[in-house]
């Protein structure tokens, strides 16, 4: 290891309680959907300090809401900003983005949280709060990473592009932002909560609607009508087995420790208003994952052709045909050479901060990753210190340890892969 990485290393565990203590004022904020502005503010400031260059914007405008990667339902962006701040190399080295997410889900019912959900209390060598792990501890990692090289003099060859987007938890349209701006690099690592595994592969995944027709009948003579539960079952079990199908395909070993690689979950269905009576409605709302080897597209006609071989097979609904809409959150597919230069660099500079070698599989969720990777081309590897149990979970929490660790790595990667101008 040479004197510029010991003294990264040095100087992170130096600082280690600062670490703490900036991640206890980000998870102290509630950055929910529509109240990213007050977290996002103590970035900015945080990336001012560090005298990063800043580009501070409202995303918006056609070209974003007309991208074919754009799916968010939310009206306006106003007063939630996206942050991108860029430590500016000297030239010749390979440039990296470091994304991250400000936004974090609800907290659902706080009598089942510990402590108070935006509590940011340590106990144990364990933050808690909403976003600790999912995924301002990754944030936190990234900003150490780069105060790191910033307070110890080192000076870059390629450039660092550090940001913070809103909007991940619903889509991605604060990452697909960036990139439309302008934002590209030869590497990206996204600190997702990985448990400190590394996920060169993103699983994709899209929300779906199918609408099932029935007849309305009294439930006294319920022969007379057509029960849209009961036509419903026979799609949620023509789902179940098209799950099955399409997983049977998946011979990735990326994916030989993931008991479903690409599942498809029935989240929602809403049917009936009257016990006597029989519904004429029904309505499966759903997930469906996309393999990190295929497109959006491709899955979605997958799910398509499946609906229409299944309404030729029941005489009810030859004549009632089901309908499907892909509504809400679509989060694209990505997918990386275990062997890439830049899974070479961190998977090096892992086994020199932890003495072993990591543990590589393929995400079992999406990320902004996909975007990054599909529509900015640019080659992502998905890495962070949270814990991929307890995100979006009542107490999620993240390991301290592990978070101050990931910062060391991240450091090492950056330097490795940027370069260091020689002094």
């Amino acid at each position: 290891m040479d004197k510029d990485e010991l003294k990264v290393k040095r100087w992170l565990k130096d600082n280690r309680a600062r670490a703490a203590r900036i991640l206890q004022l980000l998870v102290r904020e509630n950055s929910t959907r529509g109240n990213e502005s007050s977290t996002q503010a103590i970035v900015i400031e945080k990336c001012r300090q560090l005298g990063l260059t800043l580009d501070i914007w409202e995303i918006g405008g056609d070209e974003l809401t007309k991208h074919p990667a754009y799916c968010c339902d939310r009206q306006s962006f106003a007063g939630n900003p996206n942050l991108v701040a860029v430590l500016k190399g000297s030239g010749g080295g390979k440039s990296i983005i470091l994304n991250g997410h400000i936004d974090v889900v609800p907290v659902g019912d706080p009598l089942n949280w510990k402590h108070e959900p935006f509590s940011g209390a340590i106990e144990c060598g364990k933050l808690f709060g909403r976003g600790a792990t999912d995924m301002k501890g990754g944030n936190v990692a990234l900003l150490m990473a780069l105060e790191s090289i910033i307070a110890t003099g080192i000076k870059l060859k390629g450039d660092v592009i550090f940001q913070s987007v809103i909007e991940e938890e619903s889509g991605g349209a604060g990452t697909l932002a960036a990139v439309l701006r302008g934002y590209h690099a030869d590497g990206a690592i996204i600190p997702e909560p990985t448990n400190m595994k590394l996920f060169p592969k993103q699983q994709g995944s899209m929300w779906f609607r199918i609408t099932v027709t029935g007849k309305a009948a009294h439930g006294g003579t319920r022969y007379e009508g057509v029960s849209a539960i009961e036509k419903s079952l026979l799609v949620i079990q023509g789902l179940q087995q098209l799950e099955k199908d399409r997983n049977t395909r998946i011979i990735d070993p990326l994916f030989n420790k993931t008991p479903i690689p690409i599942p498809i979950n029935i989240g929602k269905i809403t049917s009936g208003q009257w016990p006597s009576s029989v519904p004429d409605t029904a309505v499966i709302e759903g997930r469906m994952g996309v393999s990190p080897d295929e497109t959006i597209q491709a899955a979605q006609s997958e799910m398509e052709k499946f609906l229409q071989n299944l309404m030729s097979q029941d005489e009810w609904l030859q004549k009632h045909p089901l309908k499907l809409e892909w509504f809400g959150g679509r989060w694209q597919p990505g997918s990386l050479e275990s062997d890439h230069p830049l899974m070479i660099e961190l998977i090096k500079s892992f086994i020199d901060v932890k003495g072993e070698q990591p543990v590589i599989e393929a995400s079992p969720w999406g990320t902004d990753g996909g975007i990054l990777s599909t529509v900015g081309h640019t080659p992502v590897v998905v890495f962070g210190p949270g814990i991929t149990e307890v995100a979006h979970d009542a107490n999620e929490h993240i390991i301290l340890e592990d978070l101050f660790t990931a910062s060391e790595i991240i450091a090492l990667t950056i330097l490795k892969w940027c370069e260091v101008v020689e002094h």
